[in-house]
C-alpha cells in the first residue's frame, strides 16, 4: 500500500491523471531528455525505492535555472541513485569557480599555471579532474549512490562530483567551517528527509550567494498539505506536518523570494535577497 501511492505520487505528481502525465513527458520532457538520465531513470525503476527519485519534469526546470543563472557551484542534499545530480552536472560549464581553501591547493594551483604555459590543455584537463569538484553531493547511504555512478561515469562528469558520505547538517556545517565557502555556493536542491529542512535551510543561507537559488522537492507531500488530517495515511503524516510547517516557514522568511509549483510531488524555488 504504501510503495503504491509513493509511486502514484512519484509517476504523476499532483496531476491525477497518468495521461495527462504521460503526454507532458513524452511531448516536452524524454525528447530532451540526454541519454546519460535515460539509462539511468531506467535502472533506477528496478530500486526497490525507486520512488525516491527526482521528477524527470522537475528536473527539465532545474536544468533550465542552472543554465539561465549560470550556476557553477552547487550543494546537493540528498543524493539516491543520482539523477538530478547528475543533471545537474549535464548542466553547469566546465569552467567552475576556483575556490583555493588550503595551502596545499594553493601550491597546487601555481603547479597548474606552470604546467599550463607549456601545454594549455592538458593542463586545464589537469586542473578539474584532479582538484576542485563543482557540486558537493550529500547522502548517508553510499549503495544508492552506486547504482548511478556508472552513468555519471559514462557522461564523463565525475570529475564535477564530491560524493560525501555523511549526515547533512554535519557536512554542511563543515562547509561552513571551510574558508571561503560562505555565500560562494550559485545553487542547492534539497531533496532528503523533510523533518530537517529547516535546519538544512538556515545553513544554506549562508552558504549560497545572494541571488543564489535553493530549492527544497515535495514542498505538497502527495498533496497531503491540503487535505485534513483523518484522511491523511498513517505514514505519511510525520512529513505531511514538516513539510507544512516548512511552507509557513519559507512564506514568512524575509530573506528569501519563493515560488512554489506542482511539479513532481511540489518544488519550492527560494532566492537569497540578502
Amino acid at each position: 500500500m504504501e510503495f503504491r501511492v509513493l509511486k502514484q505520487v512519484k509517476n504523476t505528481g499532483l496531476l491525477q491523471s497518468e495521461e495527462l502525465h504521460q503526454y507532458i513527458l513524452k511531448t516536452s520532457v524524454y525528447p530532451q531528455e540526454q541519454e546519460p538520465l535515460k539509462e539511468l531513470r531506467e535502472a533506477t525503476e528496478n530500486h526497490p525505492k525507486s520512488f525516491m527519485s527526482g521528477s524527470p519534469l522537475a528536473g527539465q526546470l532545474i536544468s533550465l535555472i542552472l543554465k539561465l543563472t549560470n550556476a557553477k557551484k552547487t550543494i546537493e542534499v540528498g543524493v539516491f541513485t543520482g539523477y538530478s545530480l547528475l543533471l545537474t552536472a549535464l548542466s553547469i560549464p566546465d569552467d567552475g569557480k576556483v575556490q583555493l581553501n588550503s595551502a596545499f591547493e594553493r601550491h597546487s594551483y601555481m603547479i597548474m599555471l606552470s604546467i599550463r604555459v607549456c601545454n594549455q590543455y592538458s593542463a586545464n584537463t589537469f586542473f578539474w579532474q584532479l582538484i576542485w569538484p563543482q557540486i558537493t553531493a550529500i547522502d548517508v547511504d553510499r549503495n544508492a549512490y552506486e547504482v548511478g555512478l556508472p552513468f555519471v561515469q559514462k557522461a564523463g562528469v565525475e570529475h564535477k562530483i564530491n560524493f560525501v558520505l555523511s549526515d547533512a547538517q554535519i557536512a554542511l556545517d563543515n562547509l561552513l567551517q571551510e574558508e571561503g565557502n560562505e555565500g560562494s555556493f550559485d545553487f542547492a536542491f534539497v531533496d532528503a528527509d523533510k523533518r530537517n529542512y529547516k535546519k538544512y535551510h538556515e545553513r544554506l543561507m549562508k552558504l549560497v550567494k545572494v541571488g543564489g537559488i535553493v530549492a527544497y522537492d515535495n514542498t505538497l507531500w502527495g498533496g497531503t498539505v491540503a487535505m485534513p488530517e483523518s484522511e491523511v495515511l498513517d505514514f505519511m503524516k510525520p512529513n505531511r506536518d514538516a513539510v507544512i510547517e516548512l511552507n509557513k516557514f519559507l512564506a514568512a522568511d524575509p530573506r528569501v523570494q519563493i515560488v512554489q509549483l506542482p511539479l513532481g510531488d511540489g518544488i519550492t524555488f527560494c532566492r537569497r535577497l540578502y
